[in-house]
């Protein structure tokens, strides 16, 4: 009996572990690397928007190749070298400084729903505040950059599988459909496997340069409100 219960102690312990690896968050790296001593690191990006949300089952924003997509409205206003977009779930007891917190993540803060992330980032042919409408946003040319399933270099998921996302993306001033220009852009995001996105998330745009003016917003409405 006594062997019973140790070995359920442990069992305990180890989940109570992984719950709290997940919740640990390191510094955004971007892609240029960095030798100290023997290690070699990410250089972490000057400027980091934070955006604390919470997707539920039927309220995507389109269905595309069969994947129900939800989008994250970003408003990029001055030209970028890099990007990076990283997106973990559940959120959990992680602490973001400055971070936009969502209603919808306000109402369920506390659940422990999360969702195996597939993130893309995307850029529209909106190039001016003034030109961003409902209307405009659904006939715009959305052209998608980079995406990412899982990231190695992102805290596992209480399930113990690297789950979470994250992906860079240089800039190709040589192509003008490539280049990180000032505009409309958007993350979007789904679950890479079968079953329904449901679960608290932490999304995060940065880059190697102080950006002042970004944006992220999970409605136009709410965006222009920011802009």
């Amino acid at each position: 009996m006594k062997t019973k219960i140790l070995i359920v102690l442990a069992l305990l312990a180890f989940g109570s572990n992984v719950t709290t690896q997940a919740q640990k968050l390191k510094k955004f790296g971007s892609s240029v690397e960095k030798k100290i001593g023997p290690k070699t690191i990410k250089v972490p990006y000057t400027d980091v928007v934070s955006y604390l949300g919470y997707a539920a089952p039927g309220n995507e924003d389109e269905v595309k190749d069969g994947k129900k997509f939800y989008y994250i409205y970003v408003w990029i206003p001055a030209v970028a070298p890099e990007l990076g977009v990283r997106m973990m779930s559940p959120v959990g007891k992680t602490k973001v400084k400055g971070a936009t917190l969502s209603q919808a993540y306000q109402d369920n803060a506390g659940s422990k729903d999360y969702f195996d992330t597939y993130v893309t980032l995307e850029r529209s042919d909106i190039i001016s505040k003034d030109n961003i409408s409902e209307d405009a946003v659904k006939s715009a040319n959305w052209v998608t950059l980079e995406r990412n399933d899982d990231s190695s270099e992102m805290p596992k998921q209480p399930s113990g599988s690297s789950y979470n996302s994250l992906l860079r993306y240089k800039s190709q001033a040589s192509d003008p459909l490539k280049a990180l220009t000032v505009g409309l852009y958007r993350i979007g995001f789904t679950t890479y496997k079968t079953g329904e996105v449901k679960g608290t998330f932490l999304a995060q745009v940065a880059a190697p340069i102080k950006l002042p003016g970004v944006v992220m917003a999970k409605t136009i409405a709410d965006l222009k409100k920011g802009l």
